[in-house]
């Protein structure tokens, strides 16, 4: 009879060995971040990594509890293609929310299981610059587009890493908030996935991993494709096989690829050690995307 403990950390073995002082960007969100027994064991997932020599930094999203807060005020959110417009009053609550409750909560709770978490804004050391997104959207060729104002939501327009660095070398955990700042000042609303992925672009990190609800790329028969090059990815999503919500997280990934990043993953988070699972066995749980010229 097997040691199946024994056998899984032999399996891990080469995994562990492979990404030992590499850097590994995670976007933490959807029901992983709800359930108590999931952030627990994502909060003790996290100081594995850290523990075996790996560098993670953890961008974190929040919707549902800013969703939350702004009922409570009596704001209505309204969404313009997916994304929340921000006015001044949403862009508040979504600061307080981010940049407060929820990410002194993932700080604190992986403190709590004997890690060094360190939470941070984009505003922190000029971490994350933004600028002012306008979204474009046409219904007709034949008209031009409309160009419509989702207040103050923003685009990464440039990563300052460094104190991602000094962090990570002196043994803390990163745990960021998707809040950018302006060139006057100005905080912007970005899109957790955006800000994780061009962050790992900026470490030049061997891994980007989107923690999600779903369980990766399914194909036509809704089963789960495990691995994806790029020119695959970029043919499914102009034959709408992929489609939807997982969009934007495909190209999220792709860009990071783009920008030497190693590989991205999409992972369904519902599971438990969910990333443990993706990085450190054979067979992984989500879907790996990868350069063509990069397979390894």
């Amino acid at each position: 009879m097997k040691n199946t403990v024994a056998d899984i950390l032999i399996e891990a073995l080469p995994y562990i060995q492979k990404f030992s002082g590499k850097t590994v960007v995670i976007k933490y969100g959807g029901h992983a971040m709800v359930d108590e027994e999931l952030k627990t064991k994502f909060s003790k997932d996290i100081i594995l990594l850290k523990t075996i020599g790996i560098n993670p930094v953890v961008v974190h999203g929040g919707g549902p509890q800013i969703n939350k807060v702004l009922k409570a005020m009596g704001i209505t959110s309204t969404f313009i293609k997916g994304m929340r417009y921000t006015d001044d009053a949403t862009m508040d609550v979504v600061e307080m929310v981010l940049g407060g409750k929820v990410n002194k909560d993932v700080v604190s709770r992986i403190n709590l299981e004997g890690g060094r978490a360190v939470g941070l804004t984009g505003k922190d050391a000029g971490l994350i610059l933004a600028e002012k997104m306008t979204i474009y959207h046409q219904e007709d060729e034949s008209k031009p587009p409309e160009i419509i104002d989702p207040g103050m939501v923003g685009d990464v327009s440039r990563v300052n890493p460094e104190i991602i660095h000094t962090l990570s070398d002196q043994g803390f955990i990163p745990i960021i908030a998707p809040v950018g700042v302006g060139t006057k000042g100005e905080t912007y609303n970005i899109n957790a996935d955006v800000v994780a992925a061009r962050i790992a672009s900026a470490l030049r990190a061997e891994r980007l991993i989107l923690v999600t609800d779903v369980d990766g790329v399914l194909d036509s028969d809704k089963t789960l494709i495990s691995s994806l090059n790029e020119q695959q990815a970029r043919q499914m999503i102009r034959d709408s096989r992929i489609s939807g919500g997982m969009i934007p997280k495909v190209e999220c990934g792709l860009s990071a690829l783009n920008d030497g990043v190693k590989k991205a993953h999409i992972i369904n988070g519902k599971i438990a050690h969910a990333v443990l699972l993706e990085l450190f066995t054979d067979s992984g749980i989500g879907t790996q995307l990868f350069a063509k010229k990069f397979n390894n």
